[in-house]
């Protein structure tokens, strides 16, 4: 930061209070939306926690669930029904949350013969099933890539906010308080110099008005 100019003048002092109390007010608002970003990371944490431990157990299930459909059905029906499943996409949206732009997933599936109603009729209950299982898995995936990157951006941006933070209740409040006394100070010994030069022009004027009242 640059060194503040200091222009011993009432006009001076003024404008520095009022950068001291809009100072004040802006890292009030600061430490505020830290406190928030703070409480949304921990919440998305707590999501994340809760979204991973059902993701592993889910993960064991579908691998015992795959198993079962190669048994029953066949490696080969299994990899022919494999082979008529959708690809998906996944699209980025951008969302705002508290002045942080964050990634939104959304995910979108091509055209494909393997309807639900299809595989209701056609497809093996156990490979139907697997299906299910590894759907959930990666809606799971994409979920939690989403909210994971949520995280990055607000770890960011509560970081961000503490720099500013620091360097105005650290830096600019403690400089701008100091520069205000100081023009106190010297607005104080203007005023002391000025009373002491207008009592010794009273005193030469009496002095005069004395002696001339005695010619």
């Amino acid at each position: 930061m640059a060194q503040l100019d200091l222009k011993p003048t009432r006009i001076e002092l003024i404008r520095t209070n009022r950068r001291i109390k809009l100072a004040k007010r802006g890292l009030d608002l600061l430490k505020m939306k830290r406190s928030s970003l703070v409480m949304e990371f921990f919440r998305i944490s707590r999501s994340v926690k809760g979204l991973r431990e059902n993701l592993r157990s889910e993960i064991g299930e579908a691998l015992e669930t795959i198993r079962a459909a190669e048994i029953i059905s066949g490696t080969m029906n299994l990899e022919r029904i494999a082979f008529m499943s959708a690809d998906s996409t996944v699209g980025i949206n951008l969302k705002n949350v508290m002045g942080v732009r964050i990634p939104e997933l959304n995910r979108s599936y091509n055209q494909t013969i393997l309807s639900g109603q299809y595989r209701a009729m056609s497809v093996p209950t156990a490979i139907n099933d697997a299906i299910k299982v590894f759907e959930s898995i990666y809606t799971q995936i994409v979920e939690i890539a989403e909210k994971e990157n949520s995280m990055r951006k607000l770890l960011h941006e509560i970081d961000k906010t503490k720099r500013r933070s620091n360097a105005i209740e650290n830096i600019l409040i403690p400089r701008l308080t100091s520069s205000a006394k100081q023009i106190r100070m010297r607005l104080d010994e203007l005023e002391r110099d000025m009373f002491t030069t207008l009592k010794m022009i009273k005193r030469k004027m009496n002095r005069k008005a004395q002696e001339s009242a005695s010619l």
